[in-house]
């Protein structure tokens, strides 16, 4: 089946992606005061290494790492990595609410990327998508960019490294499977985060208190990409990233619940603008791979016995 013909399956993908996400913001949180951001990845990768190396044996998909496309698999995890950082470093300085709310620049940069570097279509309502998912995160952040805020500035670079980080995976699911796809990420990161948290000669091992949430942080990790990758296999990346704005009203929520955080009207109308974006998206998306499918060319009918 195309991948046009099934949104729906993988905005249930998406969800499971930002339920994970969701709960390594506060993980990373949590261990910020023990462990920098170099050291949260390098822990962070060497579970999810260890766990998709052990499911790649025991299922006997090793043999689906492939190894010619190196060069994209380097570029993609760099560029996820310092994104990656950017973000963890950010949930110390700013609200985690801010954090999501920039951050979700990111689904509006893959909406117009995507034509650009996957060829697909910029159809109005993508457009649409992007603006009522724009105008969600004005209506809920209303950031104040008269001063220079380095927690923003980071929340903001890495929305950019995130959208790219989209538009490459989707890239890779065209000729790669996800077992190689999550080999190369952690593998790579692992690599990445030992040679940044090394270079001083000193990096700290987990404690009694924050190995739990490391341990949180490398499975939800794993999950969340797992879970995203499916999804970008399965629909457009303009018309499946849109999903992820829902974990904007979730970060508020657990932001105001777990850390004192502002919760106002605010929130509920970015919130109600941001659901709206991402139906009229799904609905279009959807209607278009019926038509798609109705356009196809029936195939012959059998010949039938005469008696």
């Amino acid at each position: 089946m195309s991948e046009a013909n099934r949104p729906l399956a993988a905005a249930l993908w998406m969800i499971g992606s930002i339920t994970a996400f969701t709960a390594m913001a506060v993980a990373g949180r949590e261990v910020s005061s023990v462990h920098d951001t170099f050291e949260i990845m390098t822990w962070r990768s060497l579970i999810g290494f260890v766990i998709v190396l052990a499911v790649a044996t025991v299922t006997s998909r090793l043999h689906e790492v492939k190894t010619n496309r190196l060069h994209r698999h380097l570029l993609r995890n760099l560029t996820h990595f310092t994104g990656q950082n950017l973000w963890f470093w950010a949930l110390t300085m700013i609200p985690l609410g801010q954090v999501f709310a920039l951050e979700f620049t990111s689904p509006i940069w893959v909406i117009l990327l995507a034509p650009i570097f996957l060829g697909e279509k910029l159809t109005r309502p993508k457009l649409i998508a992007a603006a009522f998912g724009f105008a969600g995160i004005l209506a809920v952040a209303r950031p104040d960019f008269s001063t220079f805020d380095p927690g923003i500035a980071a929340a903001a670079l890495a929305a950019l490294c995130f959208a790219t980080t989209n538009i490459a995976t989707k890239s890779l699911t065209r000729h790669e499977s996800i077992i190689s796809i999550m080999f190369w990420l952690t593998g790579m990161q692992l690599v990445m985060g030992l040679a940044m948290a090394g270079y001083d000669g000193d990096i700290a091992l987990p404690t009694a208190q924050s190995l739990p949430w490391l341990v949180l942080i490398g499975l939800c990790g794993l999950t969340a990409h797992f879970c995203l990758t499916s999804a970008l296999s399965l629909a457009p990346a303009s018309v499946i990233v849109p999903v992820d704005f829902i974990r904007l009203p979730v970060a508020f929520s657990l932001g105001w619940f777990l850390y004192g955080e502002g919760l106002d009207l605010g929130l509920i109308l970015g919130a109600g603008l941001i659901l709206i974006g991402i139906t009229l998206n799904l609905r279009a998306s959807g209607a278009a791979a019926n038509r798609a499918l109705l356009q196809q060319p029936m195939p012959p009918k059998a010949m039938t016995r005469r008696n």
